[in-house]
Order: structure tokens, then C-alpha cells, then sequence
């Protein structure tokens, strides 16, 4: 008899469901996130189970290795891709984990990719970069803003990434105004410090492939974007098509159409939001340094507004790294920007 299973996850309890080829449930219990009691839980059934589906949530980690690492065939439910019955008057976590098991046994799963635990921590790492280059941002911002409202006049980046708290003092004349540009000329330099410290051991756990040496012919990509990319893509081979690999990295219009009328947006949550902010950044570094992607870019802003000229290009960039990384040759601008 074949058995398939699905674990509803939750931060501190996971709620396992069972049923067999005909949808007939055989098991169902909610017990505490713990691997071990789940490994028991499970044992009875092992030799029957087809699959496991657990749903991707912050925090599946510990579980799809664990259950990988003891033999059992796992799959990863992608949940932005899941929609239950509407017309149901009730629905828990013990339904959901029923529903699960049923979208697997009838081959109808949508699916995530489970990136091999051997590199999600390099990736993971890269992630934490992105972070904290915003939150450097963000506190780049305030103190050009904290210039801005006292000095009545503009700072560029530059200038306020030279500054030390020394220099602040001389600065502000009001002491409070002062502690408060100390305050984020600080944190700046300690964001700063912990970048180049992730950059640096980023830079040794990655084998720097073929992949990545021609990531980097393309235009705005430059070391940390194009392992960005290479790390969040994985292997090229899961995007059966350029489109799809485009809708992955966010890269195309949302929208539902009915009668030729706008009807809201679709799913723009699913994809790589990750994926989406590398080809937005090297978007913005082609902008200012490549003239083929400035005329491009003037042609679509003309037509329509900055915000979507630049996705315009991101698209572009994203369509050329799939050839790239799926056929191994080198950007060229003639097919992306004729």
C-alpha cells in the first residue's frame, strides 16, 4: 500500500497527516518541533511512504535535512502556489496537512526547490550582505537628511562614507543633533566593516566557476552581484525556459486580465526576491556606465516612467545571464540591447 504524508509546519509544532493511495486517512497528529519525535512518529511507515511534503516556510530547514539524512523522499510545497477550495466553511492545520498529502498523491504539487545544504549557507551569507547594505543605506539617508535639516545643504554619499566621528563634532554645533550624527556615522562604518567581512568569506567558500567568470561580461554585474545570481539560480537546468526564469527572478508584469481589462495584479510575490534585487542593482550600475543601456533606457522612459525602465532593463539582464549560464558563452550586447 502506498502512504504519502504532509507536515504543516509551524514555529513551534508541526501537524503530520497520512493517507494512502485511495485518500483514506491513516494517521494524523500535532506534536512539538522536534526531530526525533517526528522520526518516531514516522518510523511505522517508513517502508510505505512515496513522499513527505513539508510547506516552505522561514523555517524547514532542520526538518528536510533531517528526514533527507533518514532515507525519506522529501518534497517542498511551495505555498504562494497553493490555493485550497473557497467555498470551504472550515479549514485547519490538520486539513491543510491532509491537502498536502492529496496534492502529492495526485501529481498535482507545486513545488519548491530544496537548494543542496552544502552551499545554502554560503547563499544564506550572501543574503545577510544584502541586509545589511540596506540598513548602511538607511543610515546614510538619516545623517544626509540630519545635514539637510541643519546645515541647509546636501552631502553626497561619498563625502558622508569618508566621515569619522571626529569629523561630526565639528560639524553640528547643537550637542544632541551632534550625538545624533556620531550615532549614524558609527553605525555606518560598523555596517561597512561587517560588508567587506562577508564579502571576504564569501569570496573563499565559492568555487569560482566558468559560470561566474562570464556572469561578469555582463553589463553591471559585477563580483558580489554575479555570485549573487549564480548562488540564488542554482542549477539553470530547473528553468525549462528563459520566460520562466524571468518570472522566477520577478522580472515580468503581474496583472489578471478578463475582457481585455485589468482585473488586479497576480501573484508578484513568487519568485526570488533576491534574484529580483541583483537585476534591479545591476540595472542601476549599467544605467550610469554602459551608453548602449542609457539609450535603451531613454527610449523606455519616454514610452512610460523610470520605475518600469529600469525593470525594463533588469528583464533584459536576466533573460541574457540564462543563456549565458545555460549554454556558457559570453554577454553579448547586440542580442540584448539591438
Amino acid at each position: 500500500m502506498k502512504l504519502f504524508a504532509g507536515i504543516d509546519l509551524h514555529s513551534h509544532n508541526s501537524v503530520i497527516a497520512i493517507i494512502d493511495n485511495a485518500n483514506k486517512r491513516i494517521f494524523k497528529k500535532k506534536i512539538k518541533n522536534d526531530l526525533q519525535t517526528i522520526l518516531h512518529s514516522l518510523e511505522p511507515f517508513k517502508e510505505q511512504l512515496k513522499g513527505i511534503v513539508v510547506e516552505s516556510t522561514y523555517n524547514w530547514y532542520w526538518l528536510v535535512d533531517g528526514l533527507m539524512d533518514q532515507g525519506y523522499r522529501l518534497h517542498l510545497a511551495n505555498p504562494s502556489a497553493i490555493k485550497q477550495y473557497e467555498g470551504l466553511k472550515h479549514s485547519d492545520d490538520i486539513s491543510d496537512a491532509f491537502h498536502l498529502a492529496n496534492l502529492l498523491r495526485l501529481g498535482i504539487l507545486p513545488e519548491g526547490y530544496i537548494y543542496p545544504k552544502e552551499q545554502r549557507s554560503v547563499r544564506d551569507l550572501l543574503r545577510r550582505r544584502m541586509h545589511l547594505v540596506q540598513q548602511r543605506t538607511a543610515q546614510i539617508l538619516s545623517f544626509q537628511n540630519l545635514v539637510a535639516k541643519n546645515l541647509g545643504r546636501s552631502m553626497h554619499v561619498q563625502e558622508v562614507n569618508k566621515l569619522t566621528e571626529d569629523d561630526v563634532e565639528g560639524l553640528f554645533e547643537q550637542k544632541h543633533v551632534m550625538l545624533s550624527g556620531k550615532a549614524c556615522i558609527a553605525t555606518i562604518r560598523f555596517l561597512a566593516g561587517q560588508i567587506k567581512a562577508v564579502e571576504k568569506a564569501v569570496h573563499k567558500a565559492v568555487r569560482l566557476s566558468r559560470q561566474y567568470k562570464l556572469l561578469k561580461t555582463v553589463p553591471g554585474i559585477w563580483e558580489t552581484l554575479a555570485k549573487t545570481i549564480m548562488l540564488e539560480t542554482g542549477p539553470i537546468e530547473r528553468f525549462s525556459k528563459v520566460g520562466n526564469y524571468a518570472s522566477y527572478c520577478r522580472c515580468v508584469k503581474s496583472s489578471r486580465l478578463s475582457n481585455s481589462k485589468q482585473k488586479g495584479t497576480g501573484n508578484s510575490k513568487n519568485g526570488n526576491r533576491y534574484l529580483s534585487w541583483a537585476y534591479v542593482e545591476a540595472a542601476n550600475y549599467a544605467l550610469w556606465n554602459y551608453d548602449y543601456v542609457k539609450k535603451y533606457y531613454q527610449r523606455k522612459q519616454a514610452k512610460t516612467n523610470s520605475v518600469v525602465a529600469i525593470k525594463a532593463i533588469a528583464h533584459k539582464l536576466s533573460r541574457a545571464c540564462y543563456f549565458i549560464m545555460r549554454d556558457q558563452v559570453a554577454f553579448d550586447p547586440q542580442k540584448a540591447f539591438s
